[in-house]
């Protein structure tokens, strides 16, 4: 082992007759070197958008929502009590939902409203994080908290009261109903990008109680907020059947499940991509070393007649294929790390450089996330290591196959 490592040097600093050789040998290396860095980039990406879904997205939209088509849920207390004791709740809620259009002067907005209770609403979620002035445990009867995009498109500001215009769910009878209106003062504003800036409002869950002719201990739906939000839907019907009310069953996988199975569609797609572009780098090792073999056939001939057995050969060369891998993988993998950590840092300059940001109200975040995975470039240098391997086996075996007697009697 130690003499074909001696040889693979040699054979590696030796003058090449033919300087194309060298030439190959080097773009196979930078062919590996940045299929390696793509693939550190774009899965450190695909984490960060993991990450933030579940940090950022997840912690606001509720993990598991039982909504009353009907009537209305009674005795909502206990009925907390009893979901937040389960061993895989981390906090239940009541809400009221209802879909209706802000009014602010001449301009209207469609928003979807959550009529909430906010000691209750700050267990479940931590959208109160993303609103100001007001904080959300202030909310109170008579007042509303808008999306930051529905602020723009209305022309409001805190302290200015808008109209809500919502349904009459109450009536009885077969003729349309003018809509209900309600007078509220805006308190607050979502602003955390993405979806929930464009349509949420908030207000107190006594206020829709009162719009709906409930009484204080009723209401339309409960949320969940889960330990596990991954088995969201296995959780979600097993505690649902455990109530006593007729409810439609909501999970995030609902609402928001295209969008984490997008990212997880996308990143196989890369790992598939990326790898075939590693592979056929990889591969052109195999016509470096052919080259390498056809030329420096008489030297080893010569090791042959001097007695090195064809294993030693075969790792002479194969060793020989492997270090340029080994150049590649190296220098991708820095090169990869130090964008993935940088990421970020470069998508906010170019943003402040162009004046635009291509992901705002996009996406449910504005900014380029980026979480480097230890394992993620363990995998990819182990498959690169692989291939590297076996694309070397074919020239280092056609080395060990030369016959000394026909190369050095021409």
């Amino acid at each position: 082992m130690n003499l074909s490592l001696f040889l693979s040097q040699r054979f590696r600093k030796a003058k090449r007759d033919n300087g194309f050789i060298g030439f190959i040998g080097k773009a196979s290396s930078a062919g590996i070197g940045l299929g390696i860095a793509v693939l550190i980039v774009a899965l450190s990406v695909f984490n960060g958008f993991e990450q933030q879904l579940v940090e950022r997205l997840l912690a606001v939209v509720p993990h598991v929502e039982y909504e009353a088509p009907n009537r209305p849920i009674n005795n909502w207390p206990s009925k907390v009590k009893q979901l937040a004791d389960h061993s895989e709740v981390a906090a239940a809620s009541p809400f009221i939902k209802l879909n209706g259009m802000a009014q602010f002067k001449n301009e209207l907005k469609a928003v979807e409203v959550s009529a909430i209770d906010p000691a209750f609403e700050t267990e479940v979620s931590d959208i109160g994080k993303f609103i100001s002035p007001t904080p959300l445990q202030a909310l109170q009867k008579g007042q509303i908290i808008l999306g930051k995009q529905i602020f723009e498109a209305l022309g409001v500001n805190i302290g200015d009261s808008i109209t809500l215009l919502l349904p009459n769910l109450n009536t009885k009878s077969d003729h349309l109903a003018a809509a209900k209106k309600l007078r509220l003062v805006v308190v607050g504003q979502i602003a955390m990008g993405g979806p929930v800036d464009h349509s949420t409002g908030l207000i107190h869950l006594s206020q829709a109680q009162d719009l709906l002719d409930l009484s204080a201990d009723q209401v339309m739906g409960l949320r969940l907020k889960l330990y596990d939000v991954f088995n969201a839907h296995r959780t979600a019907m097993s505690i649902g059947s455990e109530l006593n009310d007729y409810v439609y069953v909501n999970t995030w996988f609902r609402s928001q499940g295209n969008l984490y199975q997008d990212i997880q569609m996308v990143r196989t797609i890369i790992y598939l991509v990326v790898f075939l572009i590693i592979a056929v780098a990889s591969f052109n090792i195999v016509s470096t070393l052919v080259m390498e073999v056809k030329e420096k056939q008489s030297n080893i001939a010569i090791l042959k007649t001097m007695g090195a057995t064809d294993r030693m050969i075969i790792m002479t060369f194969m060793l020989h294929g492997m270090f340029q891998a080994f150049v590649g993988m190296l220098g991708g993998t820095l090169l990869g790390v130090g964008l993935a950590l940088s990421l970020p840092d470069i998508f906010l300059w170019w943003n402040q450089l162009s004046g635009t940001n291509v992901l705002a109200g996009v996406y449910f975040v504005e900014f380029l996330p980026s979480k480097l995975v230890g394992s993620d470039i363990a995998v990819t240098l182990l498959v690169t290591f692989i291939m590297t391997s076996i694309a070397t086996i074919y020239p280092a075996w056609q080395a060990s196959r030369i016959d000394p007697a026909k190369v050095l009697g021409q």
